[in-house]
């Protein structure tokens, strides 16, 4: 829902691909168990899409192993909490809400915390919806910059 992007189609996509291509050389069980590793040492699920690109060669892990990164994860009881995007976003409004405490004349910083927050609300309200967030989950800035905090 971001309207100050500029409207167009010209970006990359992705292979149309039913499975692993030929050279790929791990098999399912190793890219899951590479996952779990990797989530293990405190990479988030699109840090681990990245490593496994750039180190391991293994283009997408849903090709290779059928499952998206964040499905693995669940599978095996290790996914976190709250849903990597919603969590980056509230580590972006605590920041400007610190930005704020600091320079309160900012407008144009208050304009972008509202916008966050529309978003965060958004993101929430949709996840209720799919039961990724308990139905008695709020957004309150406070506990979101304890829960920061207490991850970073």
């Amino acid at each position: 829902m971001n309207k100050k992007r500029a409207k167009g189609s010209s970006h990359s996509t992705r292979p149309a691909r039913a499975g692993a291509p030929k050279w790929v050389r791990f098999t399912r069980e190793e890219v899951e168990m590479l996952v779990e590793e990797l989530y293990k040492r405190g990479y988030p699920p699109s840090m681990i899409g990245v490593i496994l690109r750039d180190q391991y060669g293994v283009p997408l892990a849903k090709q290779v192993t059928g499952r998206k990164i964040s499905k693995i994860l669940e599978e095996k009881g290790l996914a976190p909490q709250i849903p990597e995007d919603l969590f980056n976003l509230l580590r972006k409004a605590v920041n400007v809400r610190r930005h704020i405490t600091e320079y309160p004349a900012d407008k144009s910083a208050k304009k972008g915390l509202e916008e966050i927050e529309s978003k965060i609300r958004r993101l929430v309200r949709y996840y209720k919806s799919v039961g990724k967030l308990p139905q008695n989950w709020a957004y309150d800035p406070s506990k979101a910059e304890l829960l920061v905090a207490s991850t970073s």
